[in-house]
């Protein structure tokens, strides 16, 4: 867990940002493509008094998780696509931050009411997740995890936020770096999310509904069993589950 600064910024923003930067650089160093998202989520909890962090990617239906600093915060990534609801999905829609200092509040509860009961079953008190991309485009999110409840303080958010713009650098050149063409983590994501489209076809067919309807259930049955969505998605795809039959 990164060590919480003071709420007081310093009279020196510039230089703490180049502290920062150089932090963020000594931790990429040597890094290809792939393994950057990674290391960038490692370094936020370096920098910052959270416990875990993911990136995840917008998709056509459902964000897809690229990185995690580790066990915990790959499973709430996870569990956000599979139930279609939590923080990364409010800044997906808006492009703004959600910062929800505190899971056991009430307006938290109400407003993701599975998410908060799961993240705070998983240690987690506090989420802050944060848009990647422009003002005008947000391509995925930087989802922060803390143990503790507890607001930013203005210098952290400032700090998270360098953070985030680092990682929107790195994802906008992963396509462009042809070493990772036709394998890795790019081919993987386009492997899962083709998957989890293909159910949601035969799912449609089986029971004759639309595609919303068809991931509302997909989904259903993910959480039910204990599974990824796309966990959910290749059974379906290989036939151990259907949904027109008891």
């Amino acid at each position: 867990m990164g060590v919480r600064s003071g709420d007081d910024p310093g009279g020196e923003p510039d230089r703490d940002d180049e502290r920062v930067l150089g932090a963020i650089a000594v931790r990429l160093r040597g890094a290809g493509p792939a393994a950057a998202p990674g290391r960038l989520c490692a370094v936020a909890v370096d920098l910052l008094p959270v416990d875990g962090a993911s990136v995840s990617l917008r998709g056509d239906s459902m964000p897809l998780r690229l990185a995690a600093s580790g066990d915990v915060a790959a499973r709430l990534a996870e569990l956000q696509a599979t139930l279609g609801d939590g923080p990364c999905h409010h800044v997906l829609h808006t492009g703004a931050p959600v910062l929800a200092r505190d899971l056991t509040d009430a307006a938290c509860a109400e407003r993701w009411p599975v998410f908060a009961q799961q993240a705070l079953g998983s240690g987690v008190r506090a989420v802050y997740a944060l848009p990647l991309g422009s003002t005008a485009v947000c391509v995925g999110t930087l989802d922060l995890y803390s143990a503790s409840p507890g607001s930013l303080t203005a210098h952290e958010l400032h700090v998270a936020l360098l953070v985030a713009g680092v990682m929107t650098v790195a994802l906008a050149d992963l396509p462009n770096d042809t070493r990772d063409a036709g394998e890795g983590w790019l081919s993987g994501l386009a492997t899962g999310h083709d998957r989890v489209h293909q159910a949601v076809g035969m799912i449609m067919a089986q029971l004759g509904v639309g595609a919303d309807e068809a991931l509302a259930r997909l989904r259903g049955d993910a959480f039910a069993h204990d599974l990824t969505v796309l966990e959910a998605a290749l059974d379906v795809v290989a036939r151990r589950r259907r949904f027109d039959t008891p």
